[in-house]
């Protein structure tokens, strides 16, 4: 999960993503440094703002960067401390992880598509795949679901031609890798890339 703090830009403050929302219906409840951000409509939870962060934990570096449970502790204190109930039960695993594609079969609907089932190190996921390159036995970038790509994309659960799907095998151009091929296809690791370990984006 990733959180945003960009100090000379925006102030001192630890910005929490949920959910994406309408703007026009946000509503703000404040609990001492924190806000609490919900859709107004259904009530449901958008983030949360924590101001003067700086003086609750030591925030290292700029923009976009990964919530660890090392900052997630004095967050849930800071919680309990203004009496703000909420349990902050966030996945901290890594999103964009190396694979390897174990399996790859042709798609019962579409020509163009490949199932292929993905050791991620815990688990082996099925994702459908429409790269031309795919192959069994590579190992790949896979963004597991919960990964928010670059472009600002959410990857979910989602059925393809009829068949589901967990996750994405990556391309270098939908990392926002430099000098990212203009062909289409995954990216390819080397053969010593470790299954399952975090790939940084």
């Amino acid at each position: 999960m990733d959180v945003f703090y960009n100090k000379q830009g925006i102030g001192d403050v630890l910005i929490i993503p949920i959910k994406e929302g309408d703007r026009d219906t946000f509503k703000e409840e404040a609990y001492g440094d924190v806000v609490k951000i919900t859709d107004s409509k259904d009530g449901s939870l958008l983030g949360y703002n924590i101001f003067n962060a700086s003086k609750y934990f030591n925030i290292d570096g700029q923009g976009k960067m990964r919530l660890t449970e090392d900052m997630l502790t004095p967050i849930k204190d800071l919680f309990t401390k203004n009496q703000l109930d909420d349990v902050l039960d966030f996945d901290l695993s890594p999103k964009f992880v190396v694979g390897y594609v174990k399996e790859k079969t042709g798609h019962e609907n579409a020509d163009k598509l490949s199932v292929c089932q993905v050791d991620v190190g815990e688990d082996t996921l099925q994702i459908v795949c429409g790269a031309p390159n795919i192959d069994q036995g590579q190992k790949v970038v896979v963004a597991k679901v919960g990964a928010v790509m670059p472009s600002g994309m959410k990857i979910k659960d989602a059925e393809l031609r009829g068949v589901p799907s967990s996750g994405m095998i990556c391309s270098a151009k939908e990392l926002n890798l430099p000098d990212a091929p203009k062909e289409k296809g995954i990216l390819v690791l080397d053969e010593d890339a470790v299954i399952g370990q975090p790939f940084e984006v």
